[in-house]
């Protein structure tokens, strides 16, 4: 194929004629080997764990049977769905809490760009490259009764100190939450300081100039131009508690009396177990707490954003 172009020199027209340039590829091949992945190793194995949740696969078998929903229902009537169900949420609201309360309170105090301010940074970086399991076990032997906190308790309370930090039915729950919050908060740390940092100066000076206070105009002006940054820690703070293992399973595997059994430290034990279907089952139990949780609450933060 060819085209013409036209020069105009004085009264001349002159026409010259160019090959044009034809594209042979498209810049979707590029994606295929990625596709491929996404494809062999979500995508397929999501499909059979729907397939499977109905069926009576386990170990002890070599024949696989449809069951319709009975495993859905041997699991709600012996009380291990809802029990796990509902330490998951609550794992996941308080690690949602506890860790943009760490990072938000974090962000305020190490905004200012100093010297010492930059290396605090870091230092509250560090846990979100270490090991989530190499954090559980350092804070499981912290935690023991004759571990490090209680005996610095007992120094500066001048007695002995030998409190079961990860054995009480009422406490450890949130105890685990606080330490993966812990390991996390500086992401959420390193969110809301791109965001205070993007508000405008004129926006700021301008509160100033109408006469509002510092505190008035972190909580009035600034405060609500964080939504996105807001949005993003919130759902991936939940996100991540609901897929939670690694912390939970390293800290207290679970105990006491499954207090802390997130849904995932049950799928682990199940599937260990030879209960393939059972497991499955709970995975899929999970794949849509996570839709009907995580989902509308980033609907109702994003159209907060949009009303900010």
């Amino acid at each position: 194929m060819l085209t013409t172009a036209r020069e105009t020199s004085g009264s001349r027209t002159v026409t010259r004629s160019r090959p044009a340039i034809r594209r042979r590829t498209h810049p979707m091949w590029f994606m295929a080997p990625a596709f491929a992945i996404l494809l062999l190793f979500f995508f397929l194995p999501t499909l059979f764990n729907f397939i499977y949740a109905f069926t009576d696969w386990s170990g002890f078998k070599a024949e696989i049977r449809a069951v319709g929903l009975e495993n859905f229902t041997d699991l709600a009537a012996n009380g291990t769905l809802f029990r796990s169900l509902r330490v998951t949420v609550v794992y996941a609201v308080l690690v949602a809490i506890f860790q943009n309360a760490f990072g938000f309170g974090l962000a305020v105090l190490l905004e200012r760009d100093t010297r010492l301010n930059r290396v605090a940074r870091v230092f509250f970086l560090i846990p979100v490259l270490m090991s989530a399991l190499a954090v559980g076990y350092i804070f499981q032997a912290l935690l023991k009764p004759t571990g490090s906190v209680n005996q610095l308790l007992g120094l500066v309370l001048g007695t002995t100190v030998d409190y079961a930090w990860l054995g009480d039915t009422t406490w450890t729950i949130v105890v685990v939450a606080l330490i993966h919050a812990w390991k996390w908060m500086g992401l959420s740390m390193l969110i809301y300081l791109a965001g205070l940092k993007t508000i405008p100066e004129d926006i700021i000076e301008a509160a100033r100039i109408d006469g509002a206070s510092r505190w008035r105009t972190f909580w009035t002006v600034r405060f609500p131009l964080l939504a996105p940054a807001i949005t993003f820690n919130v759902a991936t703070a939940l996100l991540g508690s609901m897929n939670g293992f690694d912390v939970a399973q390293a800290t207290t595997g679970g105990g006491p009396a499954r207090t802390t059994e997130i849904l995932n430290i049950f799928i682990y034990r199940t599937f260990g177990q030879g209960l393939f279907a059972q497991a499955t089952t709970m995975s899929l139990v999970l794949f849509l707490l996570v839709a009907l949780m995580a989902f509308p609450v980033i609907y109702v933060l994003r159209k907060r954003e949009e009303v900010l």
